[in-house]
């Protein structure tokens, strides 16, 4: 019998990049409630998308993605992390850096480390209508998600998207 032989580590590589659970999509909250409700489930008719916008050559705002009462949106999951994003709109068509934090707040975020940095550059301003991957940590349901951009070169740079959640019962 020729089988493949895997290490644990290959093994693990294997299940965290390929044998996700269910992708749960998230939009913003049709009635935000402060910082613990701040996104709702994708559905028809209530699609609205996160918007985070660039300050003058430097970081924007941070903007909650996920309240405190976001997650778990199956009923079971123990841990979470963002896995995609569906870019639907780029007010410019110039390289933007996205941070992800899982924090009480951004900048609790930043002091901690527990930060994720991904690139987007749409190849029309109108973005390209496709989701990318947002590798971030297993954080525990109940954690805040915050993001912010930073547009190099430019005095505001909207990006909105929706959320591709992985929640995990473990």
């Amino acid at each position: 019998m020729g089988g493949i032989s895997v290490t644990a580590t290959e093994k693990l590589h294997i299940i965290e990049h390929h044998l996700h659970p269910h992708v749960r999509w998230m939009a913003k909250a049709a009635i935000p409630v402060g910082e613990t409700h701040a996104a709702d489930r994708l559905a028809p008719g209530s699609a609205v998308a996160f918007q985070i916008d660039a300050g003058n050559d430097t970081w924007g705002a941070w903007a909650l993605i996920l309240g405190s009462t976001d997650t778990p949106v199956m009923g079971k999951g123990r841990h979470y992390d963002p896995h995609l994003l569906f870019i639907s709109a780029a007010e410019r068509n110039v390289p933007y850096i996205l941070q992800f934090g899982h924090a009480n707040s951004g900048v609790d975020a930043l002091l901690l480390d527990e930060i994720t940095e991904m690139v987007y550059a749409s190849l029309t301003a109108a973005s390209d209508k496709i989701p990318v991957q947002c590798h971030t940590d297993r954080h525990r349901v109940k954690t805040k998600l915050w993001a912010r951009c930073f547009c190099p070169g430019q005095n505001t740079a909207t990006i909105d998207f929706y959320l591709g959640l992985h929640e995990y019962t473990f």
